[in-house]
């Protein structure tokens, strides 16, 4: 496995600042993050923007077979020669954002571990978490100022943090220097793991009914719960309110305290109200 650096000189390759190309070099971040994906012989993985093939031939040499997704053409022949021994990857040219993953995989149990560009990682979590099949777990590079807004606790959860939580459990298993990149970014980054849910960990009648009173109570987040509420679901105070206490919650409060089990018992309400 050569360096990417050593490998896009002989390739005649810039990285593109425009794709958010930082490639991950550190041998033991590539394992470490592998070992995160608890990736087998047995294993499907989904491996987004392989770069110069780092990651992908560690997972290789440790899963069942990986797809690899990615955008940029200029890469084609360098990851062909770099992947050439590996009968068990198969390269997909394509935007992830734009890729059926259905097609990819069928019904079959599949991980996804990636290390992503960090300008599209929340387009990317939610492409493949409100879609199906969902991954089992996701083991992702991220932005760690992102990675600690996914992990948020009620008092500072955001719309993408009860987002994530509503499909799996996060969690920052490590923190990752610049230093292990090339070119190095200006940020620290994270990787963050999530081991995505069977079902939701609330009973509601379905996801939309669930996100459409989460994205109504963060429409202004900055105000009072019954305000933000009354005026995402085009309800008044006084009944948003009203609804609000018979979930046990004080009106009070504002979105970003509340819990995945107190938004549950908002949207079965919401859905009482609006039959």
């Amino acid at each position: 496995m050569s360096n990417p650096k050593a490998l896009l000189e002989e390739y005649e390759i810039d990285p593109k600042r425009a794709l958010g190309q930082n490639f991950l070099h550190d041998p033991n971040m590539l394992e470490k993050i592998v070992e995160t994906g608890e990736v087998t012989k047995n294993d499907i993985v989904i491996e987004i923007g392989p770069g110069t093939g780092a990651l992908t031939h560690v997972l290789a040499q440790n899963a069942k077979h990986v797809y690899c997704i990615e955008i940029d053409m200029r890469l084609q022949t360098l990851l062909e020669n770099e992947l050439a021994p590996y009968d068990n990857v198969s390269i997909i040219w394509a935007d992830v954002l734009k890729t059926n993953i259905a097609e990819l995989v069928g019904e079959s149990p599949y991980l996804l571990v990636a290390n992503v560009p960090y300008y599209i990682t929340s387009a990317i979590i939610k492409h493949f978490l409100e879609d199906s099949p969902r991954p089992q777990r996701v083991v992702m590079t991220i932005q760690y100022e992102l990675a600690e807004r996914i992990t948020a606790t009620p008092n500072n959860m955001s719309l993408l943090a009860v987002s994530v939580q509503y499909f799996g459990s996060p969690e920052i298993i490590t923190r990752m220097k610049p230093a292990v990149f090339w070119p190095r970014p200006e940020i620290d980054s994270a990787v963050l793991k999530i081991d995505v849910f069977d079902q939701p960990p609330v009973e509601v009648s379905s996801d939309k009914a669930f996100f459409r009173v989460v994205r109504a109570g963060f429409s202004q987040k900055r105000k009072q719960l019954r305000n933000s509420l009354g005026g995402g679901l085009g309800i008044k105070a006084k009944e948003s309110g009203a609804l609000i206490e018979q979930a046990g919650i004080d009106p009070q409060r504002r979105a970003e305290t509340l819990t995945i089990a107190e938004w549950g018992a908002l949207a079965r309400l919401a859905d009482e109200l609006s039959e």
